[in-house]
């Protein structure tokens, strides 16, 4: 079995030509990292240490601005590139997956009224979980949103055709109400106003106001993120958070990458792990806290001196 990883192709649509740039934005929640990593105390000696994926950036740096000395990792040279200027203050771009949520939000004002931008930015200013769950299934969620995710996003839908394969079979089987229900989700528990994600998601705009990602001091490296970790030093970071790398590889992979963590993160420090996947029986953890919407199950780990000393941080 193999124990490389298909997002070494830099491809999630296609079956030929090089890499590409993926994501133009992250989609990931740094405030959960910010509520299970250790504190990074100022002016009490060296920096913690964190290793995250460098994709496009935000999470890198807003880990450094609490403090931490943050190694990004990307196996896409084209996202690393990408993170590198946006990082010294370069502009966002579209990348493939903001490209195809483009052709998608496009549809849905073509079609759909209360999914045309001015209506949307209505809704995405609401501060109360309640009206906005009132106004999530009064104006937006309706047949015909439904019946435009059917198309998209089932089995042998738009979405299912153009993904490569080990990415399509990641996605959950039916996507359309497994992603209405992640949205749901999240409008019922966090305020629209102060949720970046959200607007990312169903608008492709930044709240006004929203400070750009700035860390040049973050030290990026072109590389497996597995090859990374068990090049390191034994207990070399404090916490590790991953998103999206085990969707798409295989077991093999998958126990390669868990071994990885284990030496280069010391005892007592923290993994995250976050997967589109849907969750199993023990639930979608700090996926329902992650205000960023996509994810189906999301794990925190405190790591002991052995697995079996692990112990699971809960939300």
């Amino acid at each position: 079995m193999s124990t490389a990883t298909p997002w070494a192709e830099g491809r999630l649509t296609g079956r030929f030509g090089g890499p590409r740039l993926l994501f133009g934005r992250m989609y990931e929640d740094w405030h959960v990292e910010r509520r299970v990593f250790p504190v990074a105390a100022p002016g009490t000696g060296p920096r913690p240490r964190a290793l995250c994926i460098a994709s496009a950036g935000d999470t890198a740096a807003a880990l450094a601005g609490l403090g931490w000395e943050v190694t990004a990792v990307d196996i896409n040279p084209d996202q690393l590139a990408y993170a590198r200027a946006r990082l010294a203050g370069g502009p966002t771009l579209e990348g493939v997956a903001e490209k195809g949520m483009r052709r998608g939000r496009s549809a849905a004002a073509l079609l759909l009224p209360p999914w045309r931008p001015d209506p949307l930015r209505d809704f995405l200013r609401l501060a109360d979980p309640a009206e906005q769950e009132r106004r999530w299934h009064q104006d937006l969620d309706g047949p015909g949103l439904r019946r435009l995710m059917r198309l998209a996003l089932r089995p042998g839908g738009v979405l299912a055709t153009v993904l490569r394969p080990s990415f399509a079979g990641v996605v959950p089987a039916r996507f359309d109400e497994v992603l209405r229900h992640r949205i749901e989700r999240t409008v019922v528990r966090h305020p629209n106003a102060t949720n970046p994600w959200l607007s990312r998601l169903l608008t492709g705009e930044d709240p006004p106001g929203s400070p750009p990602p700035y860390a040049p001091h973050v030290r990026l490296v072109h590389d497996d993120v597995a090859a990374v970790l068990e090049r390191a030093r034994p207990g070399s970071y404090d916490a590790v958070t991953l998103s999206n790398v085990l969707d798409g590889p295989g077991r093999a992979y998958a126990r390669r990458l868990r071994a990885a963590v284990r030496h280069a993160v010391r005892p007592g420090g923290t993994v995250v792990l976050r997967s589109a996947r849907e969750p199993g029986p023990a639930g979608p953890g700090w996926a329902a806290e992650d205000r960023s919407v996509l994810w189906g199950v999301e794990r925190a780990v405190r790591l002991g001196a052995t697995a079996d000393d692990d112990r699971r941080i809960e939300p």
